[in-house]
């Protein structure tokens, strides 16, 4: 594997430090209660009040903790399992990694610019950067060109773009149905205690395109269709899974969100999960490919 002695040392880094990134945004000790405040941006708002996201709101912390949760329960044992394979020389295990560090790397782009002002800012700062260039090494170090020999005929390039459309799609009308009415109103989205929508901005800037021309650029049958595919079904994969455990801790700290958004995200974490699988055992080992030749 191509930067494999770089990696070797930026995984770890990032291994540790999301482990404590997480594990303090769930187990921050400190007791309080809600705090009332209103925003620069004149709303009334509840603060957390306690532990790691007391100076963020109580919607805000929840998810931010539901994201935590799924780091530290499926995140890290991908980031674990995934090197381990991608270092032994598995095709799977660098397509893996690559998806994987392409979670680490919009959750602390997002914590990075979207939380409270805490302690572990610099943390945030330094997963963001440390993800951001192990996912470009792990990007490079595929030979794009012979990258489809390594996939089956067996592959459901189709199920798998129909998907991608289907999470683009849904992630555009969510999120623009959220902007345009109270553009076209003259009024203000809900922003809770930001001053704009950093999460709108990251999803219809980079996940909704990334699905649209994984999608299309598969079904052509591109080399970089296969790469993107690999990181798009991850990411859409640990995306519901962490929006689902975000709905969960809202509904549980009493700012529920809307249960057909946490269905829908669901059903999107079981339709990409799906075709994760598939798409990995697609990938045709060195004997297979040496006895279909």
């Amino acid at each position: 594997m191509r930067y494999q002695a770089a990696l070797k040392w930026l995984i770890p880094f990032i291994f540790v430090l999301a482990l404590f990134a997480a594990g303090s945004g769930l187990f921050w000790p400190g007791e309080g209660q809600p705090v009332s405040a209103v925003s620069t941006r004149g709303e009334a708002v509840m603060l957390y009040g306690r532990g790691l996201y007391r100076a963020d709101t109580i919607s805000v912390a929840a998810q931010m903790q539901g994201n935590d949760l799924i780091t530290l329960i499926a995140g890290l044992p991908l980031l674990a399992v995934s090197t381990w394979l991608a270092f032994r020389g598995s095709l799977r295990g660098r397509l893996l990694l690559t998806g994987t560090l392409g979670f680490f790397l919009y959750t602390y782009m997002s914590m990075s610019m979207l939380a409270a002002y805490n302690e572990l800012f610099l943390v945030y700062v330094a997963l963001f950067s440390m993800s951001l260039f192990a996912f470009i090494l792990s990007m490079m170090s595929f030979d794009i060109e012979t990258l489809p020999r390594h996939f089956n005929d067996k592959m459901p390039r189709r199920g798998i773009a129909t998907v991608f459309f289907i999470a683009g799609g849904f992630l555009t009308l969510a999120w623009l149905g959220r902007i345009v009415p109270p553009l076209l109103q003259g009024t203000l989205p809900v922003l809770e205690n930001t001053t704009t929508l950093v999460i709108q901005a990251m999803d219809l800037g980079l996940i909704v395109p990334v699905a649209f021309l994984s999608a299309v650029l598969l079904l052509k049958r591109s080399p970089w269709g296969y790469l993107l595919a690999s990181v798009a079904v991850m990411k859409l994969m640990t995306m519901g899974m962490a929006v689902s455990a975000m709905g969960i801790n809202m509904a549980l700290n009493g700012v529920p969100d809307s249960p057909a958004i946490i269905i829908i995200f669901l059903l999107l974490t079981l339709a990409n999960l799906v075709m994760a699988v598939l798409l990995l055992r697609s990938v045709q080992t060195p004997e297979r490919q040496a006895a279909a030749a």
